[in-house]
């Protein structure tokens, strides 16, 4: 961080698929007050709905959510970013990416074609070749989105060992081993079934590295989790409602860096839910406006909490209450054209 603020990327969809974005969007963040100056489009790439860092390196990836979905990755330099490759993601609209936390393979969600890509990262970061594409079967009760697999977000875990990938269309988080020397994908048993109709959508890890909170799309549902060590299998432990709106949809879900409170986006209410985590089992406490429309995304940097708010054209920065955990209103507004994913700045 620089003393005029740090720099964040910004996602967004264009008009290859129905959004306003141009690309990526570089912005300015003052940690005092939380606003942000837009510094302009860093990269102009179609629709990457959705960015991650290299763990160890100044290198962003985005998927590409086109039909004929595609990942690309970035070296960046302040707010500059140059090109350090794209590959065909194998199926159609990739919406969540990651980079193992040895750097050397990139796995993204496929989320039309239920399908999980592998692609080989060089020494610099640079994409290489698809070593893998695994495609999931099933369905589950929900006719309309539920009629296939749907993968949905993809979770290393940080310490190493097995791959979590959440799939919406089959109710279920799969596991997988990676095999470094051929960057193929290992199926691992048992699947992790969720509730029926839950349609998950993404999880989010506790700090203590030992919980995990997974968020239903179809029912609005928040499912708390142990985790089994590095191999990731997950034992329910407690469910909670986030949002009894009628047409609530939830989106991005995270727990907070203290671990006292998981947050939920929810489109259609456009709220931040809020769980509290210090009772014996996670406690709904409020929603709070998002000041935009169809969050969805957020990210927590610092003490404020930015929510963008795709269909508003805006990123909303909330300053977090310290006592109550609470996004205090009213936000700093940022228009910025069809965000779907605010990347948190990383320092190297």
């Amino acid at each position: 961080m620089t003393a005029e603020g740090e720099i964040l990327f910004i996602g967004c969809y264009t008009p290859e698929t129905g959004g306003e974005g141009a690309g990526i969007t570089a912005v300015r963040r003052d940690p005092g007050t939380g606003a942000l100056a837009p510094l302009g489009v860093a990269a102009k790439t179609p629709s990457p709905s959705f960015l991650t860092w290299h763990p160890t390196l100044p290198v962003v990836y985005a998927v590409n959510e086109l039909v004929e979905g595609a990942v690309s990755a970035w070296a960046v330099d302040g707010a500059s970013l140059s090109p350090l490759g794209t590959g065909q993601s194998g199926g159609a609209h990739p919406c969540h990416l990651a980079v193992t936390p040895d750097g050397r393979h990139l796995v993204s969600a496929n989320y039309t074609s239920g399908s999980v890509a592998v692609h080989r990262l060089d020494g610099a970061g640079a994409l290489g070749e698809r070593t893998d594409l695994l495609v999931h079967d099933g369905a589950g009760p929900d006719p309309k989105r539920q009629e296939r697999a749907h993968a949905h977000m993809v979770s290393p875990n940080p310490g190493g060992g097995a791959i979590l990938v959440v799939d919406l269309g089959t109710d279920a988080v799969y596991r997988y081993a990676l095999e470094h020397a051929t960057g193929r994908l290992v199926p691992l048993a048992p699947r992790v079934r969720t509730h029926a109709g839950a349609g998950p959508r993404h999880l989010a890890r506790h700090p203590d590295g030992r919980r995990a909170y997974l968020v239903g799309e179809l029912d609005a549902s928040v499912t708390a989790y142990e985790m089994d060590g590095a191999n990731g299998v997950l034992h329910e432990r407690a469910r909670v409602t986030a949002s009894e709106h009628p047409d609530a949809q939830p989106s991005e879900i995270a727990v907070s860096p203290g671990g006292r409170y998981v947050y939920v986006a929810i489109r259609g209410a456009d709220t931040i839910s809020v769980i509290a985590l210090d009772g014996p089992a996670p406690a709904y406490v409020t929603e709070v406006p998002t000041g935009g429309q169809w969050p969805r995304h957020f990210a927590i940097i610092g003490e404020h909490l930015y929510v963008a708010n795709e269909r508003s054209h805006s990123v909303v920065a909330f300053r977090l209450n310290g006592d109550s955990g609470v996004p205090e209103e009213p936000g700093v507004v940022t228009q910025l054209r069809s965000p779907t994913c605010v990347l948190p700045a990383k320092s190297f």
